[in-house]
């Protein structure tokens, strides 16, 4: 439901990742389908789709381009979906960091100077660049730090109030999904 957040848990294995894949049509259904804001998943055109619906993956140190700075990995889907200018995605990609909790000084970084739990900032941020409306969380947190966990967690919680966000979240553990989340599958 509108902003709620629905936890998916599994063993691992189970088919969680592929669903999320899936959904975010990253790899092809081989049956049944989905509705997103009560309209089928496949009725949206590419551009529609990503703009309604972001993911962010499980692993910040691989899903991250190495070659790109932040500044481009943030701006990136507002490039390929929109025109602006050097200025408006300069403007943007500072507001997201902010909003992240990250310094805009962090912009010409590229990832591997970046902590685990700072690279899933941007991650965040990078998701957030197109005001989705479903964020999709693919164990967002599994491969950060126990200390760094939490903070993303609150950062997720706080997002989705101000901006109303759907999330589905992914994870094996237990007490975070019933922590997050307002439904459990």
């Amino acid at each position: 439901k509108e902003g709620e957040t629905l936890g998916l848990v599994g063993e691992s294995g189970s088919g969680k990742s592929t669903l999320a894949k899936v959904l975010m049509r990253l790899t092809p259904a081989t049956g049944g389908g989905f509705k997103l804001l009560d309209r089928d998943g496949n009725d949206y055109s590419t551009k529609d789709f990503y703009s309604q619906i972001q993911m962010v993956f499980q692993d910040p140190f691989s899903s991250l381009n190495p070659r790109k700075n932040i500044f481009s990995l943030i701006t990136e889907p507002l490039q390929i979906h929109y025109k602006y200018s050097k200025e408006e995605l300069m403007n943007i990609a500072r507001e997201k960091m902010e909003l992240v909790g990250l310094e805009s000084s962090y912009l010409e970084a590229y990832p591997h100077t970046l902590s685990g739990g700072q690279r899933q900032r941007v991650g965040i941020a990078r998701a957030l660049t197109l005001n989705p409306k479903l964020l999709i969380l693919d164990e967002p947190i599994s491969a950060l730090d126990v200390s760094i966990q939490a903070q993303v967690i609150n950062l997720m919680m706080d997002l989705q109030e101000e901006f109303n966000l759907t999330i589905l979240f992914i994870a094996h553990d237990l007490s975070v999904v019933k922590h997050i989340s307002t439904e459990i599958a």
